[in-house]
């Protein structure tokens, strides 16, 4: 489907009419965009059209009583956020709305003035937060596939590896999520192991003084879920499940180049036109094997991407967080002007 038949789509089709007779929506969306496979240039003959965009506060929102967070409509996998809360996820480098703010320009059916300024102000929200978001993504996408693949197809050794980079994203997640975190640490290492099953497991040093229990155990149950994760062996529908696969490893390979694109360059960009085919390529299983495992050539190209993030971390010009002063100004310029709406 063409971008003029998708717009066509959005004007005249029932199925969206609650974009405009929905009370949080109609008047108050700021901007309208590709979510998906078709944002990214990836799509084919059965991608599924993600709408995506995002809604002025109303003035009960912001004054009063009311709250509006978003609203999703399952039949047209469509997902407008309340302007508010966009800038908390933004502020993270979330990918998934984070992605909304550098799509190409013609996938972009419906900008106010307001929302403009939000898409030409994206480089506010860009920080070093990227590494550990779009990381932690990037390892749940590599996550599913290891996962996936038959358990002796893969060196137990780089399982363990990946599942200490797993547990250290949660963890980076946690720090950020709880500021009580600063009052001990913990440290994830991998070593030879005891057990006769495997050969190297990960191991942890915890040190943490008066540390909340019920935040305790939060951690716990998230590093918990990580390895109950690899712990579980799949069974696989290869029919279905190799094409669900080859996504994973586009995708995966695809949030790496976003993240160093942010990195490096200070700038989403969400359209990967200079990357598609070979995209494209993964998608279309050239990296996978006739038994459903995935050729060394793929892994070394995972590894090639880990070590470029980490150099690009290590060398950015972006501070490791945003600049809350100069949102908190930007966000009460919009909201300003949706109380007066």
């Amino acid at each position: 489907m063409t971008i003029k038949q998708i717009k066509e789509m959005i004007e005249k089709d029932v199925n969206y009419n609650f974009l405009k007779t929905n009370p949080h929506l109609h008047d108050k969306i700021i901007f309208l965009t590709l979510g998906g496979s078709y944002a990214y240039g990836t799509n084919v003959d059965t991608s599924d059209i993600d709408i995506r965009g995002c809604a002025l506060n109303s003035r009960s929102d912001i004054l009063g009583l009311s709250s509006f967070e978003q609203v999703v409509d399952e039949t047209t996998d469509t997902t407008i956020y309340a302007f508010n809360k966009l800038i908390k996820l933004l502020m993270d480098c979330n990918p998934n709305t984070i992605e909304m703010l550098g799509c190409n320009p013609d996938h972009y059916f419906f900008v106010s003035p307001e929302g403009r300024q939000l898409i030409d102000n994206q480089k506010l929200f860009l920080s070093q937060k990227a590494t550990y978001s779009f990381g932690g993504y990037a390892t749940a996408q590599l996550r599913r596939l290891e996962n996936a693949i038959a358990r002796d197809a893969l060196p137990q050794e780089r399982k363990e590896e990946h599942i200490r980079q797993s547990m250290e994203n949660m963890i980076e997640n946690f720090k950020r999520k709880y500021s009580d975190f600063s009052y001990g640490s913990i440290s994830l290492y991998t070593d030879i192991s005891q057990k006769e099953e495997l050969d190297r497991e990960v191991f942890s040093n915890i040190n943490l003084k008066s540390f909340p229990a019920r935040e305790f155990n939060g951690l716990l149950n998230s590093l918990t879920d990580v390895l109950g994760c690899y712990e579980k062996l799949n069974k696989r529908n290869r029919k279905k499940d190799d094409a669900h696969l080859n996504k994973h490893a586009m995708h995966l390979i695809r949030l790496y180049l976003m993240c160093l694109d942010i990195l490096e360059n200070e700038k989403v960009v969400t359209y990967r036109e200079k990357e598609r085919d070979y995209l494209l390529e993964i998608r279309n299983g050239k990296y996978m094997n006739a038994d459903g495992t995935y050729k060394d050539e793929f892994f070394e190209m995972v590894n090639y991407y880990e070590q470029r993030l980490i150099y690009a971390k290590e060398n950015t010009n972006l501070p490791k967080t945003p600049d809350y002063h100069k949102i908190e100004d930007f966000v009460m310029s919009i909201n300003e002007i949706a109380i007066n709406k």
